[in-house]
């Protein structure tokens, strides 16, 4: 099977080498009335995904489409816009020099491209920034400061958005849905995002409210567009946990053109901060291309292709963690015997081909394919001593063990094997007429999943085993000793087959008013799946208002009704069984906000406000363990999420962008038949039923930093910090839950600039200026060295208390980084 998918790729790869639509090339300098160079403005095709923004020279390059008139839009924060109205030869090379003034209406460049961009509820981001933030994780880094997605994990690319799960999150790659790995169950195992950061040329991020052109989630939209190169070039960097390469380049006669990556990754040097010590041996390869090749003036092919394959093998050795109170001090010694191996391969090919009618109308027809192998396979055998600590103050043995208060063990093994095979094929179209885009489209896809589940716990605690609800069994001691029960038994095979059918329509307009600038939106989206044979209906609206007022504001409203079909995991209840009457999840919406765009200390600000209500039935209740979700397999909760957030972002810095998010959030569901006993001192026992109670991703703060800044008169030295904070997490189901602490991280990158291409040194050597610039990189994971918890191991001591073992993430690690461009 895996090798039919690779020659499928591989056919679909030489098919997209003879086919796809003419363009031309636009390059240009953008400065201001003193002819200095603008950095960062921006240059877009009014009404087409198509954008880049200029180098610290003002230089661009941007391909567009040629034979067609096309409206170029380039604008620059506290800058006037100016638009281009072009019609170029395919082939052709244009030169565009832009001079723009200053304005007192000033629009950001970072966040969006046109202004009617700014009445709906996404942002446009520097996809640079991903290339500066100080990271562990990869592209997804730069967006857990913003003040709706929370995460409290470095080591993994997931994240939640005010209050949904990782799950709920959809990733499009020039229009292609990207899937994760379903097994993972720690953040160690996941290994690389699918986005590789030198790819990319354009990110759209949407929070919530978002329009009926995108799929069928509940909480996020993160759109991804791969570049399409004008010259030759690449880069590389280097660092303690890995190498990335990329090449991008384009045919003399500008027909073919290629994006190609490959990146290696390792965080075997960051785990060693883990307290579990070990051999640990993460391996994780990535390659992706994109490649797209012109013939006609009307047909485009494009083809992008991924293989990646992540592999995570570890000895446990032993482990020693302190933890508690003043009052309580405890220490757990733990030692290991066995391993565990994990292997996750993914490919994915996509051949999109796009038609233009006319100056009018655009079509895309989408041919993917995805396909998963993954393996869990562990046998992992610990002994843990729970000793209690001395806590007297003076005390000559201060912090040193004083009392053995528990000892026990426990096996943990699995052999688990899942293969995934999603087959698609989609229809997008565009049709624009007067002040009206209308949008449409249709997706089929065919899914397969072969899953066989071998996994079981034993937990042996003071002499004898807990059964499967962490009760012991008396009946088991001692006469029947050799029967040991088990804590978790899961042993299934599943095969499941199914068809999906999605489509959707959408309107929007801008209306040109005496008191200002009115939009509208609107659509439905359909989606059908023959697994649970439902059928659901999702309106959408959403509006904005620009007044003409002496501030630059904005304001904006967005509704709808949005449904979230299960996909894998959520079909399979807790005893393995599947549920094949599943519903989807679904959730009601209202996101209202707006922005200010303004200057202070003469330079522009952004302020960004928007608070958003939530409600939620249908939902299926599901338990977090470091990054593995685990559903319940039935639909049976309701719910609600609210929240209020803000960012601020501009030049605190001269000349460089930075922001602060704030976000306050809460959200809470009602399980249908929950309960717990309450057991008083007279021996009376209550049964309390429960009503609303936290989420698992109740974040209720979360406050954001990402700072650039510079030595001035020596801006070749730059600095880099990322800030995050989230207070904690439940850790049960209760009214009143107990909490992980608050994550708290500080990662600091220092830069210093080796090689300026454009230099005179650089210029005047033939080696040397064949580079644009050589940077090297000093950076500081987890500055101030703070232990964040990530789940909890629990054991029983001698009197049966139970305790909760904080499994830490990462400490603090000094990465050397090489970066090179040319």
């Amino acid at each position: 099977m895996k090798l039919k998918i690779i020659f499928n790729i591989i056919a679909l790869f030489l098919v997209s080498s003879f086919s796809f639509s003419q363009t031309a090339t636009l390059t240009g300098i953008v400065h201001d009335s003193k002819s200095k160079a603008l950095h960062y403005a921006n240059i877009s095709v009014v009404g087409h995904s198509i954008g880049t923004t200029s180098d610290k020279k003002g230089y661009f390059e941007l391909i567009v489409p040629a034979s067609i008139d096309i409206n170029i839009e380039v604008s620059y924060l506290s800058f006037e816009t100016k638009t281009f109205l072009l019609n170029l030869n395919p082939g052709e090379v244009f030169n565009l020099e832009v001079e723009l003034y200053e304005a007192a209406n000033i629009l950001p460049s970072t966040d969006i491209v046109a202004s009617s961009d700014r009445h709906g509820t996404a942002v446009r981001l520097n996809p640079e920034i991903s290339l500066k933030i100080p990271t562990i994780g990869g592209f997804e880094d730069m967006l857990k400061s913003l003040p709706s997605v929370s995460s409290n994990n470095e080591l993994s690319s997931q994240y939640s958005v005010r209050g949904g799960n990782f799950d709920e999150n959809l990733v499009f790659v020039n229009d292609i849905e990207i899937f994760r790995p379903i097994l993972v169950r720690s953040s160690q195992q996941e290994g690389m995002s699918f986005i590789n950061s030198d790819m990319v040329s354009g990110v759209v991020f949407s929070a919530g409210g978002f329009e009926a052109q995108y799929g069928d989630k509940m909480s996020s939209v993160l759109d991804i567009k791969y570049r399409k190169p004008s010259q030759f070039g690449g880069s590389l960097s280097a660092s303690l946990l890995g190498t990335n390469v990329h090449v991008e380049g384009v045919s003399k006669n500008h027909l073919f053109r290629y994006n190609t990556g490959l990146r290696y990754k390792t965080t075997k040097y960051v785990l060693g901060t883990l307290d579990t010590e070990g051999n640990y041996d993460p391996q994780f390869f990535d390659f992706q291309t994109y490649c797209t090749y012109d013939v006609s003036d009307k047909l485009e092919l494009s083809f992008l292709g991924n293989a990646s394959s992540n592999v995570f093998n570890f000895i446990p050795e032993d482990r020693a963690t302190s933890w508690g109170t003043l009052n309580e001090a405890l220490k757990i010694m733990m030692y290991f015997e066995g391993q565990e191996k994990n292997k996750f391969q993914n490919t994915t090919g996509a051949l999109t081909a796009k038609y233009k009618k006319n100056k009018n109308l655009d079509m895309k027809f989408i041919l993917s394919s995805y396909y998963a192998l993954e393996q869990e396979a562990f046998d992992i055998l610990g002994q843990y001593y729970l000793n209690e600590l001395d806590k007297q103050l003076g005390s000559d043995n201060l912090g040193d063990s004083v009392a053995n208060i528990g000892i026990g063990s426990y096996l943990n093994h699995a052999r688990n094997y899942l293969n995934a095979y999603v087959t698609s094929f989609k229809y997008l179209g565009n049709y624009k007429t007067g002040n009206h885009s209308i949008l449409w489209g249709a997706q089929y896809n065919y899914e397969t999943f072969d899953y066989s589940v071998h996994e079981w716990n034993m937990i042996d605690s003071a002499g004898y085993s807990l059964g499967s609800y962490g009760y012991s069994q008396q009946e088991l001691i001692p006469e029947n000793r050799d029967i040991v029960p088990l804590f978790l038994t899961d042993i299934d095979n599943m095969k499941i087959y199914s068809n999906r059918l999605n489509a959707f329509i959408q309107d929007s307009y801008l209306i040109k008013l005496d008191a200002g600038e009115f939009s509208m939106g609107g659509g439905l989206r359909f989606n059908y799946w023959s697994f649970n044979h439902e059928f659901l209906i999702s309106p959408r609206l959403n509006m904005g208002f620009k007044p003409n007022c002496k501030r630059d504001v904005v304001f904006r409203f967005s509704t709808g009704l949005y449904h979230q079909p299960a996909f894998f995991k959520e079909i399979r209840r807790l005893d393995g069984s599947i549920n094949r009457d599943i519903k989807a999840q679904s959730s009601y919406q209202i996101v209202a906000g707006g922005d200010y765009v303004f200057k202070a200390w003469g330079r522009p600000f952004k302020l960004v406000t928007e608070a958003y209500y939530k409600y939620m039935y249908n939902l299926i209740p599901y338990d977090i363990d470091n990054v593995r979700i685990k559903y319940y397999g039935d639909n049976l909760s309701r719910g609600y999420s609210m929240g209020f957030e803000a960012k601020i972002n501009g030049e605190f810095v001269p000349g460089t962008e930075s922001w602060f998010s704030v976000a306050v959030m809460q959200t809470q569901e009602d399980i249908e038949g929950d309960f717990y006993r309450q057991k008083y001192a007279d021996g009376t026992v209550d049964t309390i039923y429960l009503d609303m109670i936290p989420r698992p991703t109740d974040q209720r703060l979360n406050f954001g930093i990402f700072f650039q800044d510079y030595i001035p008169k020596h801006e070749t030295w730059q600095a880099y910090i990322n800030l995050l904070f989230g207070t904690g997490l439940p850790v049960e189901k209760a009214k009143e839950p107990a909490r992980f602490t608050a994550y708290r991280r500080i990662d600091l990158g220092i830069s210093k600039q080796l090689l300026d291409g454009e230099s005179q040194f650089a210029t005047s050597r033939k080696f040397w200026s064949n580079f644009k610039s050589i940077w090297l990189s000093l950076e500081v994971f987890n500055l101030i060295d703070i232990k964040n918890e990530i789940s909890y191991t629990y054991v029983t001591d001698i009197r049966g208390w139970q305790y909760g073992v904080p499994n830490y993430l990462t400490g603090r690690r000094f990465n050397l980084k090489l970066m090179v461009k040319f």
